[in-house]
C-alpha cells in the first residue's frame, strides 16, 4: 500500500489526512469559514512531520478536483502540485462528488449495494454541482451544474433506491416526487474520505498533469459585484 497526503478543499472545511496501508496515520482540519489559504500550507507541513518522524516516503499526494469552491479548489490544487513537483511524487486528482458518494457508502452497511447515489453541492440559490452513481462508482447521471425543480431526476423515481446528501441536497427535499428516496443531509467531505479512492487511482496509475491539470469548476466563475459598487451608486 501506498503512503498518500489527501488534500480536501473544495468546501468549507479545510482538511487534510496522510494515510497508509488503508489507515489514516494523521490528519488536521479547520471547520471555522474559508481560510484554506491561511490554513493549508501549515497542515501540509505539519503532515510533512509526522512522515518524516515515523520514516515513511511519500508515495503520491492526491487533491480533490471539484466542484466546489473555486478559491478553495485553485488553493488545494496549487499546493498540492507544488508538493508533487518537489517530492517527484505523481499527483491524483479526485472528483468531490465521487468523494461524497464513497463517504456515503461507508455511512450505513446495511444498504443493499445496488442504491443510487446522487451527491449534491451548493451552487447558490436553486443550482447545485451533482450527478449520479451507482456502488460501483459508475455515472448513472453525468456531473453538471443543474436547476433543480420538481422533474429533475425524475428518470430515477422508478428505479433503485435514491441516496441524497451534500450541502445543496436540502434544498431539493421538498421538490423531490420519488417515494424511494433517504436524505443523509448536510454531509461535507473531508480528507479521510478520500482514502479509498486515492489508494485505487495511485494502484491504477491514474495520475494527473502536474502542468496542466485545471480544477473541476463545471461552470464559468462569476463575479458578484456589491450593489454600492454598480456605476451612478454610492
Amino acid at each position: 500500500m501506498a503512503v498518500i497526503l489527501n488534500i480536501e478543499t473544495s468546501a468549507k472545511r479545510c482538511s487534510v489526512a496522510l494515510t497508509k496501508d488503508g489507515a489514516i496515520e494523521f490528519e488536521m482540519d479547520d471547520n471555522d469559514g474559508m481560510r484554506h489559504a491561511e490554513k493549508l500550507a501549515p497542515f501540509v507541513e505539519r503532515c510533512m512531520q509526522e512522515l518524516k518522524r515515523k520514516g515513511d516516503r511519500l508515495d503520491a499526494v492526491a487533491v480533490s478536483m471539484g466542484p466546489g469552491s473555486y478559491t478553495g479548489l485553485r488553493i488545494g490544487l496549487s499546493l498540492a502540485k507544488g508538493l508533487a513537483f518537489s517530492l517527484d511524487v505523481p499527483l491524483i486528482g479526485l472528483s468531490t462528488l465521487q468523494i461524497l458518494t464513497v463517504k456515503a457508502m461507508f455511512r450505513n452497511m446495511l444498504w443493499e449495494g445496488d442504491e443510487i447515489v446522487v451527491p449534491m453541492v451548493d451552487a447558490r440559490r436553486m443550482e447545485v454541482f451533482t450527478g449520479a452513481y451507482d456502488f460501483a462508482l459508475n455515472e448513472v447521471v453525468a456531473e453538471a451544474p443543474v436547476i433543480l425543480d420538481e422533474n429533475s431526476f425524475a428518470e430515477l423515481h422508478s428505479r433503485r433506491k435514491v441516496i441524497f446528501l451534500g450541502d445543496g441536497s436540502e434544498k431539493f427535499r421538498p421538490l423531490y416526487r420519488g417515494e424511494n428516496a433517504e436524505w443523509l443531509g448536510d454531509v461535507t467531505p473531508h480528507a479521510r474520505d478520500m482514502m479509498a479512492l486515492s489508494e485505487k487511482y495511485f494502484r491504477e496509475n491514474r495520475f494527473i498533469d502536474l502542468a496542466y491539470s485545471t480544477p473541476n469548476y463545471l461552470k464559468e466563475y462569476q463575479a458578484i459585484v456589491p450593489t454600492n459598487k454598480i456605476i451612478g451608486q454610492k
